[in-house]
């Protein structure tokens, strides 16, 4: 059983910041693709930043320059930096990991619970 468990949400005024962070642990024998979304309310989740295995990242055009995906491999964790936070930032954050626990099973996308970011004054 594979669980993804996300932390570093919460409250932060406008122009502030958080970091997440996003630890996959259980059965897993490779981790692709890792990467962070979000869902506002009343919208559909949407790609904040994606990052390779080998580290080549990429970005949703609102959150180029201020946010910054990296892993640890070694731990199996992801983060995202999130710097110069603005209100439109406001949603709930969702941990995302492409891997695979064993040969026998294709490689398929896992999800964390997701970790509530509000940015207000």
């Amino acid at each position: 059983q594979v669980q993804l468990v996300e932390s570093g949400g919460g409250l932060v005024q406008p122009g502030g910041s958080l970091r997440l962070s996003c630890a996959a642990s259980g059965s897993i024998l490779s981790i692709n693709d890792m990467g962070w979304y979000r869902q506002a309310p009343g919208k559909e989740r949407e790609l904040v930043a994606t990052i390779t295995s080998g580290g080549r990242t990429n970005y949703a055009d609102s959150v180029k320059g201020r946010f910054t995906i990296s892993r640890d491999n070694a731990k199996n964790t992801v983060y995202l930096q999130m710097n110069s936070l603005n209100p439109e930032d406001t949603a709930v954050y969702y941990c995302n990991a492409h891997l695979i626990t064993d040969w026998r099973t294709p490689l398929r996308p896992y999800w964390g619970q997701g970790t509530q970011v509000t940015v207000s004054s």
